[in-house]
């Protein structure tokens, strides 16, 4: 039996503004604040207008004005032989933290798993969030300390690639 949070929802396409927003306020949040590049036309393109999109969104609201966001995506495990959900952002303003709503996002994406058979629910957490890391635990959530993480964008992803 699963429980749902009235206040979690997937987004919609009438969201695209909030989404950005929140994006926004992750990277100021993040010590990133010039970093965001993305348009409500890049969101539209990956969560709306593909036939099969290939990333997702929950979003939390709060009297009708959403206040929370959690970006996922598919991931897969060569061991399990299953798809889990990798989550690339979650955030919720400020000012709604200490709610529940961060949790109930978290909750949604677990359900999301639960329902569909994936084996797992990931997460990067920079290392300095303290508070962040703190709620994880809280949850159950255990650190994957062994494996480093690498990254080819930019010109090295042009090079690499073309």
């Amino acid at each position: 039996m699963t429980t749902s949070d009235p206040r979690v929802r997937p987004a919609v396409e009438a969201d695209l503004p909030a989404i950005l927003s929140l994006v926004h306020a992750l990277a100021d949040y993040e010590r990133e604040p010039d970093a965001v590049e993305a348009t409500e036309d890049d969101f539209r393109r990956v969560l709306f207008d593909d036939p099969s999109p290939t990333t997702y969104c929950h979003v939390a609201e709060v009297g009708g004005e959403v206040v929370g966001l959690a970006v996922w995506f598919l991931s897969f495990s060569t061991w399990t032989g299953k798809n889990g959900i990798w989550l690339e952002d979650l955030f919720v303003l400020p000012e709604h933290r200490g709610t529940g709503l961060g949790k109930a996002l978290l909750q949604r994406l677990a359900q999301v798993c639960v329902e569909r058979g994936f084996s797992r629910l990931e997460w990067w957490v920079l290392d300095w969030n303290a508070p962040s890391i703190a709620f994880y635990e809280s949850l159950g959530a255990v650190a994957q300390d062994e494996w480093t993480t690498y990254r080819v964008d930019g010109d090295a992803l042009q090079t690499l690639g073309g």
